[in-house]
């Protein structure tokens, strides 16, 4: 187990259980959204995120562990993947860990990833871009697909 990919519905606490396996295994940490989303909500390139994600996983040629997934990275990741967990929780428990991890964002206004500005705001929340409508879509099809 050197190299692991940590997959679930948005809420399911990928990212809090990448890290502390990272630290307890001593492998890096490779975080997806990180990668993917630039400043003000706007998305990198195919091209860029492969790029990324490909310099990511070189640095870290000893083992890492990559949160989340995304369609268009599959391919890249799971040519050298040898351990995959997924992260499968009710669609209560999700919404549960979603909203109090929102909120807490709202509230703290934390900035979610290093490599961006990106921050949740109440507006956003409630938008049709919301990171619940994204629950709300996903989760049926993630529980069809296992």
């Amino acid at each position: 187990m050197k190299f692991i990919n940590i997959i679930g519905t948005t809420g399911s606490g990928k990212s809090t259980f990448a890290r502390q396996l990272a630290q307890k295994q001593q492998l890096q940490y490779i975080e997806l959204d990180n990668l993917l989303w630039l400043d003000d909500w706007q998305e990198s390139t195919n091209e860029a995120l492969f790029l990324k994600l490909k310099i990511a996983m070189k640095n870290a040629a000893t083992g890492w562990v990559i949160d989340g997934l995304y369609t268009r990275t599959t391919p890249m990741m799971m040519e050298k993947v040898d351990t995959v967990i997924w992260l499968d929780y009710s669609f209560h428990i999700n919404l549960y860990r979603l909203t109090k991890r929102t909120l807490g964002r709202v509230i703290s206004q934390k900035k979610l990833w290093e490599d961006s500005n990106n921050r949740e705001n109440l507006k956003m929340m409630l938008s049709k871009e919301s990171i619940f409508v994204w629950l709300f879509k996903s989760y049926p099809k993630n529980r069809k697909n296992t």
